[in-house]
């Protein structure tokens, strides 16, 4: 064999090899990116098996977001009120909390008729009354239409957001030794307390139902020739004015933890304040008997409210 076939040949040898790596590197390459893109994706799901269906009987109190037949509304609504007080009777029955702790529901009941026949109930249940009125009812005049402006114009979200998030976090008990001092010993102070206590989780939640409102409406109202004045008050206002008497609700029940802490504050004449008298004496009898006196209330007011939500918003879900 001549020399030039020998290179000849060692030349073909050499491109045969540079093939094979090329395509081993292909390969390689090909494979690495096949398991990459199967990482990334999520795995098909596995078919859910055949089931028989719904039973027709099927009671209707198991079922997922079914109505209940109205006797049984107010069966179940009896129940919570029964069972509990059922529990309580047999702590008290069988000794396992002493009375000093615990007290029997009819040392509560004459401990309420106490309070009633010597008029101090009432003094304090209308002193509480207006603290909450009035504290509240004036985070829910600032807290709605800056709710409304929040939900409804991106500028407004930007520039009173971030500083109503962190105010929130602010306990209003501990703004009370400024209060104090700004506002001295009577009135304003405790509703002051009330009013930061509730204004700023006001404001965000009628923010967020605002925020709900479908875009959809909105280009439709505009589509239809309104103005941005009448899309705000004939859509936007009147579709989230259910979710805004919803977050009232939620936060009329925080108004009255807070008038506790607001009747330390020097009061004369309260619930809170009674039941901190209560607590000095160990009168666990009339601390329970107050705490029955603000819940019913409590559920007077939460019963009005769904009721104003069914009025105004009846195709509201």
């Amino acid at each position: 064999m001549s020399t030039t076939d020998a290179a000849k040949q060692a030349t073909q040898r050499a491109d045969a090899a540079d093939e094979a790596e090329a395509r081993r590197l292909e390969d390689e390459q090909r494979l690495a990116e096949a398991q990459e893109e199967r990482a990334g994706s999520r795995p098909d799901w596995s078919p859910l098996p055949r089931r028989a269906g719904l039973k027709p009987d099927a009671s209707p109190l198991f079922s997922l977001r079914t109505p209940i037949p109205a006797r049984w509304r107010w069966t179940l609504a009896v129940a919570s009120f029964v069972i509990p007080l059922l529990i309580w009777v047999t702590l008290n029955a069988l000794g396992t909390i002493k009375p000093t702790f615990l007290p029997t529901p009819v040392a509560v009941f004459d401990a309420l008729l106490k309070m009633i026949e010597s008029g101090e109930l009432f003094s304090d249940l209308w002193a509480t009354s207006q603290r909450v009125l009035l504290g509240f009812g004036l985070a829910v005049l600032v807290s709605v239409p800056l709710g409304i402006v929040m939900g409804t114009f991106d500028a407004g979200l930007a520039l009173f957001e971030p500083v109503i998030a962190m105010l929130r976090y602010l306990p209003a008990s501990a703004f009370i030794p400024l209060l104090m001092i700004w506002l001295g010993l009577g009135e304003p102070s405790k509703v002051a307390v009330l009013f930061l206590g509730t204004v700023f989780f006001n404001t965000l939640m009628t923010a967020d139902a605002v925020r709900g409102v479908p875009r959809s409406l909105i280009d439709v109202s505009y589509t239809l020739g309104a103005r941005r004045g009448e899309v705000l008050r004939k859509v936007i206002v009147p579709h989230a004015l259910p979710g805004i008497i919803d977050a009232t609700r939620v936060n009329a029940a925080a108004a009255w933890n807070f008038v506790v802490v607001a009747e330390l504050i020097n009061a004369t004449a309260g619930l809170g304040l009674r039941i901190m008298r209560a607590q000095r004496f160990t009168q666990t009898d009339r601390i329970f008997a107050l705490l029955i006196v603000i819940g019913l209330l409590g559920l007077v007011i939460d019963i009005a409210l769904r009721q104003l939500r069914a009025r105004v918003g009846k195709w509201a879900a």
